[in-house]
């Protein structure tokens, strides 16, 4: 089977990526002729590690380059790009001639299911179907935002499968024929778990928007008070490192909390901490929840669109917070920190509970779903 991937770049530290590579290893191992076509990847190597047989094209698109432009000249170079973009890809298809070509609902979204070189097209989101309309943005990127999301709908309509990852985000898109759930798997068997012993709290995620760790800082004015021998590392980059340092310095938090670089090597990080915290105002299926869970550590979250109702029990392997409760996000960690019996148990169901995530388990979905298309099944 030749399966094609497409994706805006695999040199970015973040989940997606993540999970994309560790597919593409599998298939490889099991013998699948595997490529993945990037836009965006400026000559960078793969943050997370490719197996050799993985096949590589850049495309040379760089809508990165847009960033930064006014609005106007935004939108004029995208259509340039765009199209760019659909011709290089075309050629590219046509001459692999793939049995799967699957879209990560990247900067091809709008045209990949028109290119008839007779592969399956599959499209498949890694976040929450509100997505644009939880930038917060205002104004005309405001109306753009709601525009596109619109416009998400339809193009999931056209593709012969469309994959999301959670239950939840399956029901805010609406009764598509068409669509299937398929989690994200672990993305490591871990060699050990975490003793809990260690007084540190873990965050991982871009520094951005989205992940929303102000407000981890904010609460941690309140964890400082009760429990200042415990510190909290956030493992990151991104454009607002800068304000989430400054803001740690106005609060006077610089002593217990920590920005650090991302690592290749998370799971030797996990199994440091005593518990995950997680702030996000929106995800898909977060692999910092899949993954601290796999290495036995209790989770806290907001209860955000999608994934973290999917992952945790409450009071089983963790808490869920409303959204912008800093008093509540504070308390549950301090109870965590404060009853280590609590912490322990909840440690062992977290691990317990990651076996439904296996990556036997979830790899098995996508070979079915590529055998019942290509009528193989």
């Amino acid at each position: 089977m030749k399966i094609v991937y497409c994706i805006a770049a695999t040199s970015n530290s973040g989940g997606m990526e993540r999970v994309l590579t560790n597919k593409a290893n599998y298939f490889a191992r099991l013998g699948f002729d595997v490529h993945i076509i990037t836009t965006d990847q400026q000559g960078k190597a793969s943050f997370f590690p490719l197996d050799a047989r993985v096949h590589q094209h850049d495309l040379g698109i760089n809508y990165v380059l847009n960033n930064g432009k006014g609005i106007v000249k935004k939108l004029l170079s995208y259509r340039l790009k765009q199209r760019k973009h659909q011709q290089r890809l075309s050629r590219l298809l046509l001459q692999l001639q793939p049995d799967v070509t699957l879209s990560m609902f990247d900067h091809e979204v709008s045209f990949l299911y028109k290119i008839k070189d007779k592969s399956k097209k599959i499209l498949e989101i890694h976040f929450s179907r509100f997505k644009r309309l939880q930038y917060g943005r205002r104004g005309l990127w405001g109306l753009i935002d709601q525009w596109r999301s619109k416009q998400d709908v339809a193009f999931a309509k056209r593709y012969e499968r469309f994959v999301v990852l959670t239950q939840e985000d399956r029901g805010y898109w609406g009764a598509l024929p068409n669509i299937s759930v398929i989690p994200n798997a672990n993305s490591f068997v871990p060699k050990s778990v975490s003793d809990l012993s260690n007084k540190q709290v873990i965050a991982v995620g871009r520094y951005d928007y989205q992940k929303r760790f102000e407000d981890l800082i904010e609460a941690w004015k309140e964890i400082k008070v009760k429990c200042p021998d415990w510190s909290l590392n956030i493992f990151g980059q991104g454009p607002l490192q800068d304000r989430l340092q400054q803001q740690i310095q106005r609060y006077s938090l610089q002593d217990v909390i920590t920005l650090r670089e991302p690592v290749k090597d998370i799971e030797s990080q996990y199994i440091q901490h005593a518990l995950l915290a997680m702030t996000s105002r929106y995800e898909g299926l977060p692999m910092a929840l899949l993954e601290a869970q796999a290495c036995g550590l209790p989770l806290v979250a907001y209860a955000c669109k999608c994934g973290p109702r999917d992952v945790i029990n409450e009071g089983e392997n963790g808490f869920l917070v409303d959204e912008g409760d800093h008093a509540g996000l504070a308390n549950r960690i301090i109870q965590l920190m404060q009853d280590n019996r609590l912490r322990a148990d909840m440690g062992q169901r977290a691990k317990l509970l990651s076996s439904q995530y296996t990556e036997e388990v979830i790899m098995k979905l996508w070979l079915d779903l590529f055998n019942e298309l290509l009528g193989k099944g």
